[in-house]
């Protein structure tokens, strides 16, 4: 399975999202650091859950860095996280 949809179903799993964005931006980081040649390195992630309600935005990433450690750890450099419940989506 590639990254992106191992990121998308250990969140989909683990949150219930009723919105949920992963963008590649790995195009865009070529020739930086921790740029993969084989690409999935930086991602750009919306997450919209109600399992964020009461938390601050730190909890919030920490919970989302917790669930995809495995990812961080093996491939991915960059983690652009967008983490809302959905009365701030709307």
């Amino acid at each position: 399975m590639d990254v992106a949809n191992r990121i998308r179903a250990k969140l989909t799993e683990a949150l219930a999202p009723v919105r949920l964005e992963i963008v590649d931006d790995s195009h865009r980081h070529k020739g930086h650091a921790g740029h993969d040649p084989r690409g999935e390195s930086h991602f750009s992630v919306t997450v919209v859950s109600e399992a964020f309600r009461g938390k601050s935005r730190v909890e919030r990433h920490r919970q989302v860095n917790a669930l995809l450690a495995e990812e961080l750890r093996e491939r991915v450099h960059a983690l652009a996280l967008r983490t809302l419940t959905p009365d701030e989506a709307a």
